[in-house]
C-alpha cells in the first residue's frame, strides 16, 4: 500500500516539508487508541533468534534507523512500532542551529537516492534531552553527536564533550560524526592525530560515569584503502567500540540523473541505492583487514532484504536504513527481519 498509494502522493511535495508532515501524521495516528498495537502487528517481527548481543546491549533485532531521520528525538517511541531494533537520533550539536539554506534535500527518483546538504540542522542538546526524558524503553537509542558549524577548530572537542556528557544518561550508545560532507570546516576532523585526541578525550569522560556507554565512529564511504587502513589502526589503537560504515557520499559517478539535474541540485551527500556497493566494499574491507576485531554497523543503499543480507555477509553486525525506509516504507524492516530468520 505504501509504494502504490502513499509514496506517490508524498513524492509530489517538497521532501523536507513532507518529512515534517509525516512526523506529525505518525504522532497523530498513533495517539488513536489501538493504533500502536495495529502497527506492531503489521510490522514488528519478534523472535529470540533475531536478538543480537553487542556492546553489552541486547538488540531485539539487527535492523536500525540511521541518524538524520529523527534528528531531535521526537519520534523514537512511535518508530518502535515499525519494527526497528534500534533508533539513532541526531546529529545533535550543543546549540540549536538552522543548518544550510533551503532547498537542501532532493530526491533522485530514477536512482532511488537522495542528496542532502542539511548542515546539522537541529534544535540543540537541551531540546533533545527533554524529548529523551519521555523514553518509554521500547527501543535502544543511539546518540549521534557533532559540533556546531560556527565552532572554532580549537573548540571542536569541547562541543563533542558537551554533547557526550549531557546525553550520557539518556542514550544507549554514542556515535562521533566526523564524516558528514554537508558541514563546512570539517577538514580537521579527518586528521588522524586530531581523531586520536578527540576519541581519547571522550573515552576519558566515559570513565567518569558509573556505567560506560559504547562509542562508535561514523566514517565516509569515499575513503580509499589507505585511508581505511588508517581507520583500522585508529580503532585498534584507541580500542573504540566500533564503526558505522558509512555516511553519505560526494561521488556522483554512475547516476541516472542528468548532469543538468545534478548541477541544479549542487553539492551535498548522496544516499540510497547509488552508494550500496560502495558502502558494502568499505564494510568488507574493514572486516577483512581487521579480522573482524571490532563491530561494524552497515548502512548505505539498503532497499531490500537482499541488500541487507549483503551487508551482513560483508561483515556488518548490525544494519541501518534511512533512504530505503523512505522509498520502500515500513514493510522493509519486516522483510529484512523475516529474511534473516529464514536463514537462521
Amino acid at each position: 500500500m505504501y509504494k502504490l498509494l502513499i509514496r506517490p502522493v508524498f513524492f509530489l511535495f517538497d521532501p523536507e516539508k513532507i518529512h515534517h508532515f509525516t512526523f506529525s501524521l505518525i504522532k497523530t495516528v498513533l495517539k488513536i487508541p489501538g493504533m500502536a498495537a495495529i502497527f506492531r502487528s503489521l510490522y514488528v517481527v519478534e523472535n529470540a533468534k533475531l536478538e543480537k548481543q553487542l556492546f553489552g546491549l541486547t538488540f531485539k533485532n539487527p535492523v536500525g534507523l540511521a541518524a538524520g531521520f529523527d534528528k531531535n528525538a521526537v519520534l523514537y517511541n512511535e518508530l518502535a512500532n515499525f519494527g526497528f531494533g534500534f533508533v539513532e537520533i541526531g546529529t545533535l550539536t550543543p546549540k540549536g542551529q538552522i543548518g544550510n539554506p533551503k532547498k537542501r534535500l532532493f530526491r533522485l527518483k530514477d536512482d532511488q537516492g537522495i542528496i542532502n546538504r542539511m548542515g546539522f540542522n537541529n534544535e540543540g542538546l537541551e531540546a533533545a534531552i527533554e524529548q529523551l526524558k519521555k523514553n518509554k524503553g521500547r527501543v535502544i537509542i543511539g546518540g549521534n553527536i557533532g559540533k556546531n558549524t560556527q565552532t572554532l577548530p580549537e573548540d571542536y572537542t569541547k562541543d563533542y564533550l558537551t554533547c557526550f556528557n549531557a546525553l550520557h544518561p539518556y542514550v544507549d550508545y554514542f556515535v562521533l560524526n566526523v564524516s558528514c560532507p554537508n558541514v563546512g570546516s570539517h577538514a580537521k576532523l579527518n586528521d588522524k592525530d586530531y581523531l586520536l585526541e578527540l576519541i581519547a578525550t571522550v573515552q576519558q569522560a566515559n570513565k567518569t560515569f558509573e556505567k560506560q556507554k559504547p562509542i562508535l565512529l561514523k566514517i565516509a564511504p569515499d575513503l580509499n584503502n589507505t585511508q581505511l587502513d588508517e581507520i583500522v589502526e585508529l580503532i585498534e589503537e584507541t580500542q573504540l567500540d566500533g564503526v558505522i560504515a558509512s555516511n553519505t557520499s560526494v561521488d556522483r559517478a554512475g547516476l541516472k540523473a542528468s548532469d543538468e539535474r545534478l548541477k541544479e541540485i549542487g553539492n551535498g551527500g548522496l544516499s540510497g541505492q547509488p552508494i550500496k556497493d560502495k558502502s558494502t566494499h568499505v564494510i568488507k574491507y574493514l572486516a577483512d583487514k581487521s579480522r573482524n576485531s571490532f563491530p561494524i554497523i552497515g548502512v548505505g543503499g539498503i532497499h531490500s532484504a537482499k541488500d541487507a543480507l549483503e551487508k551482513l555477509d560483508a561483515g556488518a553486525s548490525l544494519i541501518q536504513v534511512y533512504t530505503g525506509f523512505i522509498y520502500e516504507g515500513p514493510k522493509l524492516i519486516k522483510n529484512i527481519n523475516k529474511a534473516i530468520l529464514k536463514r537462521s
